[in-house]
């Protein structure tokens, strides 16, 4: 009877741990996502658009040449091109996530003069980073036709552990750029909100908000190659 038991719960707690790994990999994708879109109301009130403030703070902070531009890809800043680069919604929107988000993206910019060591690293490996996912995937994609031609399991596992281990980078990549992040969120335009009083302290807790999910963007975004690992465990099994 206690081992019927033990094969009953078996069903259980299989389902407990997958809805335990969706939530680990959706939660914070979702929770980023409900934030932005909660605080994307527009807002009458205030006195300029994401857009307008990005190009204003540069201004202000001497960095005339950074562009502001509209992107499809998600907001960020491009060192290599220098240009603040923000999605339609926030580049013309009046909104408490739009002018918190330009900001952070502007707090990007003003590390990048500053010479921020992370930024710097971060901007160096971003294109490594690029090279060894395309690389996983080609080792990923080639396993079972290596063990098919040399005739060894044991090879085509060697392979998929290392693809493994080529995707695991980019989460750990953004992992260990967090503080690059939180900067630019809290130590860069938080102060810069706060003290140019571009926003009204009753809004000033959803502006933190904005900016607490404007720094965990990449990681949440790196979390769903954790589905990649699913595929992967699969094929070993």
């Amino acid at each position: 009877m206690r081992a019927a038991g033990h094969i009953c719960l078996m069903p259980i707690l299989f389902v407990l741990l997958a809805l335990a790994v969706i939530a680990l990999i959706f939660g914070p994708q979702y929770w980023v996502r409900a934030v932005m879109r909660r605080h994307a109301q527009e807002r009458p009130d205030f006195p300029g658009t994401g857009g307008e403030l990005a190009r204003h703070l540069l201004d202000m902070y001497g960095l005339r040449a950074v562009k502001v531009e509209l992107t499809a890809d998600g907001d960020h800043y491009d060192p290599m091109d220098k240009a603040v680069r923000l999605t339609p919604a926030n580049h013309d929107g009046r909104s408490v996530t739009a002018v918190a988000v330009a900001a952070h993206e502007v707090g990007h910019a003003w590390q990048d003069a500053q010479g921020h060591r992370l930024l710097t690293w971060r901007t160096r490996f971003a294109g490594t980073m690029r090279r060894l996912e395309v690389a996983a995937a080609i080792v990923f994609a080639s396993a079972p036709i290596v063990a098919l031609i040399l005739k060894s399991p044991l090879i085509a596992i060697v392979q998929v552990l290392l693809a493994v281990l080529l995707l695991s980078g980019r989460l750990v990549f953004h992992i260990l750029t967090l503080p690059v992040e939180f900067d630019a969120s809290f130590g860069k335009a938080l102060p810069a909100l706060v003290e140019g009083r571009y926003l009204a302290e009753r809004d000033v807790s959803a502006a933190r908000q904005v900016l607490k999910a404007a720094a965990l963007t990449y990681v949440a975004a790196a979390l769903v190659t954790l589905l990649d690992f699913g595929r992967i465990i699969r094929i070993l099994r």
